[in-house]
């Protein structure tokens, strides 16, 4: 695939975010050279990190106006930078979703989590640990979602955050995915095969390479994802030297998808819903929660 540039010749690269956005520069980290971001936000509602929060920066009239706002600087690609916006409605929620952004006159698109679901599918994995920021049913919602895709989920630990989830130290993070390790098995590796790290507006960039020599386990974040599928879909590649995902998909570029946004589902998990529940941990905020 050859890559897309505009007349200016920049690749042109656009996202729908939620207006509590504020990682605008851990998303340049991921940006090859030939890339520029632009960013726009969903309409502010007063309402904390909750399904209610996540169904309305989903909303799809929302959506659409965004895309058009953005339409004027020529993206090659629209995608929307939100997990929980794009899993709180399922599968078939996010198929709709990437479907509003085109229909909107996205010329490209791609969902914080149909971009995992590829970067699943990208590494083989089978089974993974979740970590969020969140609370207890937008993380199980996210199972859910998982599962739904055929991904078994042998653990989940959330922080309960409810909003100011950018200001969480990295360190706090890092913590959060050895501890859901933990709960995994002895040792984490031998019983996962990548480890999900939720939320766009979550650092991750610089605990990516360290975590994933430390555990022996593929670490996959939200705006890592999100990056990634993005500029493969114009014929580039994401920046993240060491990161797992982006060493594995070396080679990859020319087979990548230009308009769909979910990868074909990995095979159905056998473990019951309930697991989940069962390994579902709330850890207390730390003290970067400004709450």
């Amino acid at each position: 695939m050859e890559t897309a540039t505009r007349a200016d010749g920049a690749a042109g690269v656009g996202f729908v975010v939620p207006y509590d956005f504020a990682l605008d520069r851990e998303m340049w980290r991921w940006a090859p050279p030939e890339v520029t971001l632009h960013l726009t936000r969903t309409p502010f509602t007063p309402v904390p990190v909750t399904l209610e929060q996540a169904r309305a920066v989903a909303d799809h009239a929302d959506v659409a106006a965004c895309v058009r706002n953005l339409l004027a600087v020529d993206p090659l690609l629209v995608g929307y930078a939100c997990t929980s916006g794009s899993f709180v409605a399922g599968v078939a929620g996010e198929r709709a979703l990437a479907a509003a952004l085109l229909a909107a006159g996205a010329p490209r698109t791609v969902t914080t989590s149909g971009a995992l679901l590829e970067a699943i599918a990208l590494l083989g994995a089978r089974r993974v640990a979740v970590c969020t920021p969140y609370d207890r049913p937008v993380t199980r919602a996210l199972g859910d979602f998982l599962r739904e895709a055929g991904v078994e989920v042998v653990a989940s630990a959330h922080l309960g955050l409810a909003g100011h989830i950018w200001a969480l130290p990295l360190e706090a993070t890092r913590a959060l995915v050895r501890s859901t390790l933990a709960a995994a098995g002895r040792d984490g590796a031998d019983a996962v095969d990548a480890v999900v790290v939720s939320c766009t507006n979550l650092l991750t960039y610089d605990a990516i390479v360290d975590l994933e020599a430390e555990t022996g386990v593929a670490v996959l974040t939200a705006n890592q994802v999100t990056m990634w599928a993005a500029v493969r879909r114009i014929g580039l590649r994401a920046v993240g030297p060491g990161q797992r995902l982006l060493e594995a998909d070396a080679g990859e570029v020319a087979s990548a998808p230009t308009t769909t946004s979910v990868a074909a589902p990995v095979a159905a998990s056998k473990e019951p819903c309930e697991r989940l529940e069962g390994t579902d941990r709330a850890h207390p905020p730390t003290t970067g929660d400004q709450r």
